[in-house]
């Protein structure tokens, strides 16, 4: 932004591309060893895929080993997947009209919500079923966050007075509270920098 400073933007610029060559060098690090990834597909050497299957605990062994309170938890948990599909369609719907009318570069559902865990051989039915859902609502929550975070570096790309535990990447570019000046400079590239995510 116009009121950062240019070592800052290298330095976090720097960060960014570190950040990038790690994630892949511990993909590739944990493909080679387990799997190969194939378009859409994983596929295990065929050795690694027996010993999952042997791996794999049966269904009435796997309910009998479990806690109760996990057993008596799964209606609540499970109870809420309509409020996680509602807001799923609410974010569509707002991205899809508020985002295309400010010009903002629409968050990409599919790159957030990964679900790939049910087809491991070792998991059971009641395992795989509970991997989709957490699949789900946590790449659900943080394409949540992705469009969240874009909405305010649109409309208020300013830092809060007060520590913020966990901010979203695009924070560290907003406005220092209190700096009138500076967020008058800052907010249209801001904004322009929205379209181009």
């Amino acid at each position: 932004m116009a009121g950062m400073n240019e070592k800052i933007r290298d330095l976090l610029d720097q960060i960014r591309e570190l950040e990038d060559e790690l994630r892949e060098v511990l993909l590739r690090q944990k493909t080679e060893a387990v799997y190969i990834i194939k378009g859409k597909r994983v596929e295990f050497e065929r050795a690694v895929l027996e010993a999952h299957r042997k791996l794999k605990t049966g269904l009435l062994r796997w309910l009998i080993s479990s806690r109760p309170q996990n057993v008596l938890s799964a209606p609540v948990i499970y109870g809420i997947l309509p409020v996680w599909c509602l807001l799923d369609i609410c974010l569509l719907v707002y991205q899809g009209i508020c985002f295309r009318l400010y010009g903002i570069a629409l968050v990409r559902r599919s790159e957030y919500i990964i679900i790939d865990r049910h087809r491991l051989a070792y998991l059971n039915i009641i395992e795989k079923v509970n991997c989709v859902y957490c699949g789900y609502v946590v790449g659900l929550l943080s394409y949540a966050r992705e469009i969240a975070s874009r909405t305010e570096q649109y409309w208020c790309p300013i830092k809060h007075a007060y520590k913020v535990l966990d901010e979203h990447d695009k924070y560290i570019y907003f406005s220092e509270y209190g700096d009138a000046r500076g967020y008058q400079q800052n907010l249209k590239e801001a904004r322009s920098d929205t379209n181009g995510q």
